[in-house]
Parts: C-alpha cells; structure tokens; sequence
C-alpha cells in the first residue's frame, strides 16, 4: 500500500510540474513581497517542502521543513499555526504551489513564495 501511494505521489509531482507555467498566481507572493514580510515579522511562518539534503544547503532561519512527497502524511504538525498564515517555498517553485494547495485543502491557509529559494539567495 506504502508503494502506491508513493507511486501516486511521484506520479502527482511529476505530472503537475508540467502545469508550472499555469500556476495560479493569486495563491502565490513575489519574492519582493516576501522578504518584506520576512524582514518585519519575526514571527512568519515558513514551510520549507524540499528534501532534508536539499535544505543540508541552507534554509531560512526558523523554517519548518517537510518534503512535499510527505506534507499529506504530516500535515497535522502545522495545527498550531492553521490561524496564520504560512509561506510555502522550494528550490525553484515547482513544489511549493503544490505544498500551498494541500494546506488550503486542509484548512490552512498558504501562499507559495514565488521563485522559490534560488531566487531568495540571490542578492
């Protein structure tokens, strides 16, 4: 059973990349947006969906990682933060509208950071 949903979800991923350039925008921030956030509210919450190597690189100070191939499993550890609202970003935005669509089926209430963190490490 853990095989097919792991094939399911690959196969989600895989299939919804391709849907990048027709993301919905008005459940996204510019990375403008965002650093002004970041920078004025030491209390944002950030879910980071990369891979635990991915963010070996680096991450922004105080965010929450949990890969997207595992947000529907543990989607639960962000119950106390489901009044605020948390920002969701990846390596180049492919995952994070993704991340963002399965909080808002949840009750959370996200937006993906446009750009994702290979656009954040630029100066």
């Amino acid at each position: 059973m853990n095989k097919i949903k792991t094939f399911i979800t690959a196969a989600f991923l895989f299939l919804s990349s391709f849907a990048c350039a027709q993301q919905d925008q008005s459940n996204s921030i510019s990375m403008e947006q965002f650093k002004e956030i970041l920078k004025n509210n030491k209390e944002i919450i950030v879910l980071d969906v990369r891979t635990p190597e991915e963010t070996a690189a680096g991450m922004i100070e105080n965010a929450i990682n949990i890969p997207v191939q595992v947000l529907e499993q543990r989607v639960d550890e962000l119950e106390k933060y489901k009044d605020k609202e948390i920002f969701v970003i990846c390596r180049t935005q492919n995952r994070a509208p993704i991340g963002a669509s399965i909080l808002n089926a949840n009750g959370y209430k996200a937006k993906y950071v446009q750009g994702g963190m290979s656009v954040y490490n630029q100066k």
